[in-house]
């Protein structure tokens, strides 16, 4: 159902996130993503060339081009095959995709972005699914979320500072009342909020998220009754809503993409952070553990392991995929030991890639990584992460002069890139 309208919204913090790409940018990336998708597929060399003529032809009149389905299937699969922060990719030729980018209304949206949720979550096991809606243009935007997920609990500013929830939603929580959400008569720490949206000319809709997706999870543990008094849960599903998907120089601001969780995710990350909910007190009290002993105790280490343990017990007794640190660190060795076997250089970075729970005792901390920010790829605005997307040149046999001219193509993008933050700051 859709809430009230917010419409004392003046600018496009959504544009403001997105790469900005000269014309000639986006006939490089255009052209090497054609190829690579010739080259990956095994597509002959004369539908190649075709392409290639009709992709450059399309530039040149619009500024612009549209993918083939097989294309755009292809693209988002590589980039989160490329993605530098997600552990999770070995699985990446399995990922769902799913078409939608002639829905450019707000409702449908929300509508469709459900239904993959739904036929992601079907028959127990949850399969990586991503739903692609219209590209961005010069000229339109799509609808986009506003949260960095689908689900999001309320975080709720009390007196004296005093915060009921979860930190990172306190402004989204005001948000949503203003757009007509009304919390519970008593507030919890995890209170479902709607799903807020923001319209192409920048109006913000809130919609109430359906009983038949609202997958949660009680947090117990068999050995520690005294955790479930502290009525922990969370969502099921992760619905990542924030990142912009590009390819081939083309940008899709709205691409919600749904996996599973790792149980430090939520255990030693959104339980524990000074800036989610904070509770590592809180839950040692509950595990019998004395917060107070602070000479060798390692209380600390001992109520992460068994919060870790409690999350990985509920999801499994719930039939919801869960995976445990030690596992997807195995997993990612093996996606490693794959790309470096089909020629390429995986990318990862070290801080997202290596668990916060016994790091030491997982393979990918002796691993070293290199982030080669190589499109097609996910970020979240060009300010960071998306600041140094770029073609992989790598596996290029590049001769002298041609390497010597995208060096310094490289040099006066990176000094553009420098003035417009000026420009900005100003």
């Amino acid at each position: 159902m859709t809430s009230r309208a917010d419409r004392y919204v003046s600018s496009d913090p959504v544009r403001r996130r997105l790469r900005r790409l000269t014309r000639s940018e986006v006939m490089e990336e255009a052209v090497a993503f054609i190829r690579q998708f010739a080259s990956e597929t095994g597509q002959s060399e004369q539908a190649a060339k075709q392409r290639l003529r009709d992709v450059r032809r399309s530039i040149r009149r619009t500024g612009t081009y549209w993918h083939s389905p097989e294309e755009l299937a292809f693209g988002a699969r590589v980039a989160w095959r490329n993605h530098a922060r997600c552990a999770g990719r070995l699985t990446w030729k399995s990922l769902l995709v799913n078409d939608r980018r002639t829905i450019t209304d707000c409702d449908a949206v929300v509508d469709q972005t459900l239904a993959t949720l739904r036929q992601s979550c079907s028959g127990g096991e949850l399969r990586s699914a991503i739903t692609i809606f219209a590209p961005a243009t010069e000229s339109s935007m799509p609808p986009t979320f506003e949260s960095a997920q689908l689900f999001r609990y309320a975080g709720y500013m009390q007196e004296h500072g005093v915060v009921i929830g979860d930190r990172a939603n306190i402004e989204l929580t005001q948000v949503a009342r203003r757009l007509g959400w009304e919390a519970p008569q008593q507030i919890t720490g995890f209170d479902l909020l709607p799903i807020v949206m923001r319209t192409a000319d920048g109006i913000r809709h809130a919609y109430d998220i359906p009983a038949d997706v609202r997958h949660e999870v009680s947090i117990r543990h068999s050995s520690f009754p005294g955790l479930c008094d502290l009525g922990l849960k969370w969502y099921a599903v992760p619905v990542v809503t924030n990142m912009v998907l590009t390819i081939g120089g083309i940008d899709y601001p709205c691409a919600p993409f749904s996996g599973h969780y790792v149980a430090t995710e939520i255990a030693s990350r959104n339980f524990i952070d000074p800036t989610r909910y904070n509770l590592l007190e809180t839950v040692s009290r509950a595990l019998g553990y004395n917060p107070d002993e602070t000479d060798g105790s390692l209380w600390k280490d001992r109520a992460l392991t068994e919060l870790n343990e409690a999350v990985l017990q509920s999801f499994r007794q719930a039939g919801v995929t869960i995976a445990d640190h030690h596992s997807v660190s195995d997993h990612y060795i093996t996606f490693a030991q794959l790309e470096h076997r089909a020629g390429r250089t995986p990318s990862g970075e070290w801080s997202w890639i290596v668990p916060p729970q016994a790091a030491a005792a997982c393979p990918t901390y002796h691993l070293p990584m290199v982030n080669v920010n190589a499109v097609p790829n996910f970020y979240v605005s060009r300010h960071t992460d998306g600041a140094s997307l770029a073609i992989d040149r790598t596996s290029l046999r590049d001769g002298k002069w041609r390497a010597r001219y995208e060096q310094a193509k490289r040099r006066w993008r990176r000094w553009r890139k420098r003035r417009d933050r000026i420009w900005q700051r100003a």
